[in-house]
């Protein structure tokens, strides 16, 4: 069995004396809770502040109720967010879904399932964040491969076959150093270098 990983909590909820149970059972589970939040508004500055691993947070509170809050940080901040409420309603579970948190539990919370709620969020957090970014980087490639064909294409209209197009593009990026998108961005936005 691996060892769980230490993370670095943030608790939102309007009842001190559930900010101070949760406390008191992340401690239990290795876990720092490094600040605490009375509101949805407090709780987004604080994760703003601080940079938790983890929030939870509270449905309803006073200002801004947790699901708001969590909306705003999937924005915002995004981290991994298991809201905790007294209410099991479905209305709320569905909303609590469309704000992308990664967990959910009714209070009052069990100790033995709130370990194992943290790390599922944790995981599928960083797994979420993984395709984002792989879906990123998919972006900016076809991005850069839609500029080199269009730097291309402006040297064939002058004359030059695709290959010598592309050799030239390629020359003028290993001579400047740079990425070969970049090479055809410049060309794009700067006649002269064509």
């Amino acid at each position: 069995m691996t060892e769980r990983k230490s993370l670095r909590v943030i608790v939102a909820d309007d009842e001190a004396v559930i900010r101070m149970g949760l406390k008191s059972m992340l401690h239990t589970l290795r876990h720092k809770v490094i600040e605490t939040a009375r509101s949805g508004t407090e709780a987004i500055e604080k994760v703003k502040q601080f940079g938790p691993d983890l929030l939870l947070l509270d449905i309803k509170m006073p200002d801004m109720d947790g699901l708001e809050a969590a909306n705003i940080l999937a924005e915002q901040a995004p981290l991994p967010i298991v809201m905790i409420t007294a209410f099991s309603e479905k209305s709320l579970i569905d909303r609590a879904g469309e704000a992308r948190v990664m967990g959910y539990l009714v209070k009052p919370i069990d100790e033995q399932k709130l370990g194992p709620t943290l790390d599922i969020a944790v995981a599928r957090f960083a797994e979420i964040q993984a395709k984002l970014k792989e879906a990123d980087d998919l972006k900016r490639r076809l991005a850069g491969r839609a500029l080199i064909e269009q730097a291309k294409q402006r040297m064939i209209n002058q004359g030059l076959s695709e290959d010598e197009a592309y050799h030239r593009l390629q020359a003028s990026a290993r001579r400047r150093q740079i990425s070969l998108a970049e090479m055809a961005r410049r060309m794009v936005s700067n006649r002269r270098l064509l």
